[in-house]
């Protein structure tokens, strides 16, 4: 079965985020296939590449990071929740004359088209936050 899985929390304001992560692990090692990650409104946060956290808590961002990588997962961040919230790729630091980059590499930044198409491509849709 396709999945789109789309968070909507910010990594550490609810159990939302970690949720997300751990069902998106659970579905992938079931065999099921993942269409696209979409972080939308705060969740954009989960893509953010300059969070830091203490050294006794998980790191959600970086186990995204990971997860994403690992599997090779198409993952994508809204551009207008993302700029609003400082999580910007090459593109948009040149854009906006900005020295840097703040979103995960495993990650990119697009519309909502990106959303809609992984709804029609997906037999599921599961929205966390």
């Amino acid at each position: 079965m396709k999945f789109c899985i789309v968070v909507y929390a910010a990594p550490y304001s609810s159990e939302a985020a970690s949720t997300a992560l751990r069902f998106t692990k659970s579905l992938l090692e079931s065999g099921h296939d993942i269409t696209r990650v979409f972080f939308f409104s705060d969740g954009v946060h989960n893509a953010s590449s300059l969070a830091i956290t203490p050294q006794d808590e998980p790191s959600i961002q970086m186990q995204w990071d990971k997860l994403i990588k690992q599997y090779d997962l198409d993952a994508v961040a809204c551009v207008s929740s993302a700029i609003k919230r400082g999580i910007i790729n090459a593109q948009e630091a040149n854009r906006y004359d900005l020295e840097s980059v703040s979103i995960n590499d495993s990650s990119e930044i697009a519309g909502l088209g990106q959303l809609v198409d992984a709804v029609l491509l997906s037999d599921r849709t599961v929205n966390f936050g």
